[in-house]
């Protein structure tokens, strides 16, 4: 297997003035190795990368890679609407060492199923394991079974980031292609490895790593332990989203004193009584 496991979905930390926090990003980076996760996933959603602009885009991703320095995997977020764009920041990423790509589908101008084709199959043509992001609630654009089926072809092309919110479509992909799947959801991941993905990009995990790892690895060795794990966080799975991803997290990174809460217009900081909904969950399941 090419990525299995858990992957965190790393928030960019930033100082108080806007600017990336580096020193905070490697606190992070070694808590999510002490706690044994299978990869970090930088500069994706969650990290923030519309905000970024191109040098701290991969400014962020070669620190990544450099801190890591080989202890757990590196799937690096460098996909765009824009497919001279991604190939540009893949190259790049390419050249550090990353041990795959996260390429999101082109969100805005929607391209068809044919422009799908092209643009992941040029990205996959660069020569880097590719992870397909699809993310409708997103992009507007879901990348269609028969694409992907198609797209599964390509010898680089291993693996997908399903964030559908759809169990159904999992099987459907497990029945009809050959590719890793990895929940993109932490609330649909035991459910999901059930139907035959194999990890997770987690959100949850840059606030509580280690239980997020038992969580997966318990569902992988199809030990019931991994229900009780998922039954006793979902609350905390559910309130990352109660605001736009990913401000929720950001707030809970900045509780327990691993980041500050800042971020970049135009996501801001959310109203005072979903954070302390946040907190109050945070309090009550011993997070904090």
């Amino acid at each position: 297997m090419n990525f299995s496991g858990t992957f965190t979905a790393l928030i960019t930390p930033f100082k108080k003035d806007g600017s990336v926090d580096y020193e905070s990003l490697e606190n992070l980076i070694e808590i999510q190795i002490q706690a044994n996760v299978s990869g970090l996933v930088p500069v994706g959603t969650t990290g923030e990368s519309p905000t970024l602009n191109k040098t701290e885009h991969l400014k962020v991703i070669e620190r990544v890679v450099s801190l890591v320095n080989g202890r757990c995997k590196v799937i690096a977020g460098t996909g765009a609407n824009s497919t001279e764009e991604a190939k540009e920041l893949t190259v790049a990423a390419k050249s550090f060492g990353i041990d795959g790509t996260l390429q999101v589908t082109p969100y805005y101008n929607k391209p068809n199923d044919a422009g799908l084709l092209k643009h992941f199959s040029l990205i996959a043509d660069i020569g880097i394991p590719v992870v397909l992001y699809n993310v409708p609630s997103r992009t507007s654009c879901e990348i269609s079974l028969s694409v992907v089926n198609e797209l599964s072809k390509h010898p680089n092309i291993v693996s997908i980031k399903e964030a559908s919110g759809s169990i159904k479509r999992v099987q459907n992909l497990k029945e009809s292609c050959d590719l890793e799947i990895l929940s993109g959801d932490d609330i649909l991941a035991v459910p999901m490895i059930e139907y035959g993905a194999c990890g997770v990009i987690s959100v949850a995990s840059n606030i509580i790593p280690s239980e997020v790892v038992k969580m997966i690895d318990y569902a992988l060795d199809k030990n019931n332990k991994a229900l009780e794990l998922h039954e006793y966080y979902q609350k905390f799975f559910n309130d990352l989203f109660i605001d736009t991803n990913p401000i929720p997290v950001k707030y809970a990174s900045s509780v327990i004193g691993l980041s500050e809460e800042v971020y970049r217009l135009p996501l801001c900081s959310m109203k005072e009584e979903k954070k302390e909904i946040l907190l109050n969950t945070m309090r009550e399941l011993g997070v904090l």
